[in-house]
């Protein structure tokens, strides 16, 4: 039985950074393992490329079989809300468990976003989520999700962002915006001294808790 981790865009050094992100829970014991959707684009990046990447997770999804437990690996949690409706094990959206961590770490969060496009997403599902208040900043890196591969590139741009998240609005705590961003977690730590919430490794922890606790929705084919 295994937890699968979803990456809706095609990218497999996505992926592969996912599953380095996610190493250190494999240690508690249940399997998870991180699948690309071949299907999907390079990067998940406009309203059109959410839409387009529901249905092809949705599907890879209803053909695992052994499946404990989803996480959908992307920042606007394309499917999650429709794969929930399909099955009763946990399914966890990356952005609803980074923003679920972040609210416990400190008053006001700030989040380093990909592009202008991604801010504008956010923001307004945070106010979906209520959560407007607690929002100190949404700034964009004005990369793409390809350009992540880019180390030194996106490690300055990252360093940036995250300055005048902490120094300018105010942010108590970070999170990344995008799935691709792991590696430079720990970097930004030290660099701005305060929680820096990859959102595919606090959704893994969620899922993992939630699966160890027998604890999850009531899809909608219980409530026809």
């Amino acid at each position: 039985m295994t937890l699968y981790v979803i990456n809706p865009n095609s990218t497999e050094e996505v992926t592969e950074g996912i599953g380095k992100a996610v190493d250190p829970m494999r240690a508690w014991g249940h399997p998870v393992s991180c699948l690309t959707l071949a299907e999907g684009p390079p990067g998940v990046e406009t309203d059109a490329h959410i839409r387009e990447v529901v249905a092809p997770t949705l599907r890879l999804a209803s053909g695992l079989q052994d499946a404990t437990g989803f996480v959908v690996a992307c920042f606007s949690d394309p499917g999650a809300a429709e794969l929930r409706a399909m099955t009763a094990v946990p399914v966890i959206g990356i952005r609803e468990a980074a923003v679920s961590e972040a609210l416990t770490l400190g008053d006001k969060f700030g989040v380093i976003a990909i592009g202008e496009a991604s801010v504008e997403r956010h923001l307004k599902a945070f106010a979906a989520m209520g959560v407007s208040s607690r929002v100190a900043g949404d700034r964009p890196l004005g990369l793409s999700v390809t350009d992540l591969a880019n180390e030194r590139k996106t490690a300055e741009r990252m360093a940036e962002v995250a300055r005048t998240l902490v120094e300018q609005d105010c942010a108590d705590v970070l999170i990344l915006g995008c799935a691709g961003m792991a590696r430079y977690r720990k970097r930004l730590e030290r660099l701005v001294r305060r929680p820096v919430i990859d959102p595919c490794q606090v959704a893994v922890a969620m899922a993992l808790g939630r699966i160890t606790l027998q604890l999850a929705h009531q899809p909608e084919t219980e409530n026809a």
